[in-house]
């Protein structure tokens, strides 16, 4: 397989996987509704993200770690908007 060929589809993953919380975080910011979001599901997506990250970082692997550091704001910006707004229910 070529490096284009691998670069296009890791970076098409990369970005699905970053954007993929985009919809969960513009819902969740309008309405100030978490109802509809596990706490544990989005507890274990940031921490699997870190792992991802730091496996990327360890092994050297940059377009690993970037775009799972990337996902990983984008599922922290959804876990911290579950406790903020969760808080006054």
């Amino acid at each position: 397989m070529s490096d284009l060929i691998a670069n296009v589809v890791g970076t098409a993953a990369a970005l699905c996987s970053i954007t993929s919380f985009a919809p969960q975080m513009i819902k969740i910011w309008k309405t100030r509704d978490t109802s509809s979001v596990s706490l544990k599901t989005y507890s274990l997506t940031v921490t699997c993200f870190v792992l991802w990250t730091a496996y990327g970082v360890m092994i050297g692997a940059w377009p690993v770690a970037v775009a799972n550091a990337c996902a990983l704001v984008m599922a922290t910006g959804v876990l911290l908007m579950k406790w903020r707004f969760s808080r006054g229910s």
